[in-house]
């Protein structure tokens, strides 16, 4: 702990509050630069003996980039396929089929899967093709599902470990993937609770503000947490982190969704991306039935439709799509036609052409219903002022996952009323 004095040398001025955010004026300048022994009297002057040792750390970096550049040339001679991989690296490019093994990596899982659990799955698949992803969690990997297999654990006696064990420390975790984004070569992510995004937020606004390619994984996303509580219960922090100029997050719905965030994630280069996954576990849907989970690589897209001219439109993110198509059975059985939209990321849609944003969700239809556990704000952009969304609008409890969906009213039911209610308004 330092001992300091604002406005050091300012015979009049320092130790104030004033001199924080205020300029000295010319006549405290000379006052000061006497007080400081200063003979100079033109401003931003810099004496000949500073200049020259400033030189020097010039002159040690050039030395130093001489070097790498000759080492660099010996390592292309002798090992030339290991250094073409390291410049493709450096330069941001993914391997050629780097996402390959992602193709059918959930067919056949017959049982529910939170997000959370197929990210790390998703991960391993990727890893095992891209050499520059590496990453870890501020000291939550397990229940993140962010181990890689078989990569090795960064240490000081392990340089080659993909794992990094950041410690309980969110801010230090994100400020030491954006040095490794600053550098180059490797690609980061990290992961910790959604809830716990908030010790890192410098650290992701200067990742966007620095158009870094950083990836961050935030799991335990909502009320599904549980029996947690209201303290682990993240309510504003999605909407806060869409308010990032320049992040892009993604909340994606299945197993099959969670692949394509990642792809979103892995090819996305001027900004860091937020991956945010669920603790509870979800079904992973018949793609048969449903559209093709391809479309998360357009921020949103039509799941589900019983009918090409809805009466009404469904929209929710993660966890809450399957309530919504839940809503959607109810409503066909009751003959009103309605359209499910998997709004997994709001930047992305919003970045596609008008003409697919308004085949998604035309203008003609405003019987809207949004569902996401969180915060409603914002969501009126795409339930428009007639529409309605349900969501977190206070802070959680604590209890079983379906009790608290059931008690805060985020339920197919709720969702098909409301639905109907609007869809009878706007045809009354």
């Amino acid at each position: 702990m330092c001992r300091t004095v604002i406005g050091y040398g300012s015979p009049n001025k320092a130790n104030t509050g004033g001199v924080h955010g205020e300029p000295l004026g010319q006549e405290e300048i000379v006052l000061t630069k006497e007080r400081l022994g200063w003979p100079y009297e033109e401003a931003f002057t810099i004496p000949e003996e500073a200049q020259a040792h400033f030189l020097q750390a010039r002159d040690r970096g050039r030395s130093s980039q001489e070097e790498w550049r000759s080492r660099m040339e010996g390592y292309r001679r002798e090992f030339p396929d290991e250094a073409a991989k390291l410049e493709s690296a450096l330069a941001g490019n993914l391997p050629e089929g780097w996402d390959q093994d992602l193709a059918g990596l959930f067919d056949g899982v017959d049982r529910p899967m939170a997000t959370r659990e197929a990210s790390g799955r998703v991960m391993n698949a990727i890893a095992g093709r891209v050499d520059s992803l590496v990453g870890g969690s501020a000291d939550l990997a397990p229940s993140t599902r962010t181990i890689l297999n078989d990569q090795g654990h960064y240490s000081a006696k392990e340089y080659g470990g993909h794992n990094w064990h950041f410690g309980v420390r969110e801010h230090a975790m994100g400020s030491i993937a954006n040095g490794m984004a600053l550098h180059g070569g490797p690609i980061p992510y990290t992961a910790t609770f959604l809830l716990f995004s908030d010790y890192m937020r410098p650290p992701i606004r200067l990742a966007a503000l620095m158009g870094l390619r950083v990836i961050y994984i935030f799991t335990h996303d909502s009320i599904g947490v549980g029996e947690d509580g209201p303290t682990h219960q993240p309510i504003e922090q999605l909407l806060s982190l869409r308010a990032v100029p320049n992040v892009m997050v993604l909340r994606p719905s299945d197993a099959t969704e969670t692949a394509e965030a990642w792809k979103v994630a892995m090819e996305r280069r001027n900004g860091p991306t937020v991956l945010v996954m669920s603790r509870q576990n979800l079904t992973v849907l018949d793609r048969e039935a449903y559209a093709a989970a391809s479309g998360v690589l357009r921020g949103g897209y039509i799941l589900w439709e019983s009918s090409d001219k809805p009466e009404a439109i469904l929209i929710g993110t993660g966890s809450e799509v399957h309530i919504a198509l839940d809503a959607g059975k109810i409503l066909e059985e009751k003959g009103i036609a309605s359209r499910v939209v998997s709004l997994p990321s709001w930047e992305l849609f919003d970045e596609q052409p008008t003409d697919y944003r308004s085949g998604v969700l035309p203008s003609d239809v405003r019987a809207r219903v949004a569902i996401e556990a969180g915060t409603p704000m914002g969501w009126e952009r795409y339930v428009g002022i007639e529409g309605v969304t349900l969501g977190m609008s206070h802070f959680g409890a604590s209890a079983p996952a379906g009790v608290l969906y059931e008690k805060f009213g985020l339920t197919a039911q709720r969702m098909a009323d409301e639905a109907e209610a609007l869809v009878k308004r706007s045809t009354g």
